[in-house]
């Protein structure tokens, strides 16, 4: 197969705002751009962010929507996090370790656009657990709190 680019169009309320976190802070590329609507390239992935007028507000938690990155090196998921503190940008959640000694930890911090849109940036320790790794069931917080051996832990 040839390579195979993913598509993701959100809502915003300011284009230049919106600029502002993307290209300034995250480092994206700007694409096509109208009154309405910018495309963004995150890392070879097409955004296209798309003015509403619905209001926008901020989810109380990361669950049920947010998007973002799994990178494959940690050193490129630590220049984005320090990117991230350099630019000022909106953190939701600081960097941390979920799953601490198992097959599914990872590093994992998340972002807020000034949309209040979610994105989630992540490294696993174990490539397999991207995927794989079926016979452990567990997928996010619900199951975190749900399962007091999996302690989170601030990254030291």
């Amino acid at each position: 197969m040839t390579q195979v680019l993913f598509h993701l169009a959100f809502p915003i309320a300011d284009i230049a705002e919106t600029k502002a976190f993307y290209v300034d802070g995250l480092g994206c590329e700007v694409g096509r751009e109208s009154a309405n609507s910018v495309i963004l390239n995150l890392y070879g992935h097409q955004l296209v962010a798309h003015i509403t007028h619905e209001p926008l507000t901020p989810q109380r938690g990361i669950y049920p929507r947010h998007f973002g990155l799994v990178f494959t090196n940690e050193a490129d998921w630590q220049a984005l996090l320090e990117r991230a503190q350099r630019q000022d940008l909106s953190f939701h959640q600081t960097a941390r370790v979920r799953f601490e000694g198992s097959q599914l930890e990872h590093r994992t911090f998340f972002l807020a656009d000034p949309a209040h849109n979610l994105l989630e940036f992540k490294v696993y320790h174990h490539a397999s657990a991207i995927f794989g790794d079926r016979d452990h069931g567990l997928v996010g917080d619900a199951e975190e709190v749900a399962s007091p051996a999996l302690v989170m832990q601030e990254p030291s």
